[in-house]
């Protein structure tokens, strides 16, 4: 799968929330898109990853 332009080799068939664990990133401070669609943070643990899934996930950056 690519995550971020970047090719990844996990499993397939994790979670969003699986893979959100894996790369240590807050599922309350991101947002996620699979194949040009955003992911609700209430189906992250139902939508399964394939490895010809092209993931976007943008981090909340606080600051002053």
């Amino acid at each position: 799968m690519i995550v971020n332009g970047k090719n990844i080799d996990y499993k397939e068939g994790i979670t969003v929330e699986n893979l959100l664990d894996k790369l240590d990133l807050n599922m309350d401070k991101v947002v996620v898109e699979v194949n040009l669609n955003i992911i609700s943070k209430e189906n992250y643990s139902d939508i399964l990853l394939n490895k010809e899934d092209k993931i976007e996930i943008i981090s909340f950056v606080g600051g002053g």
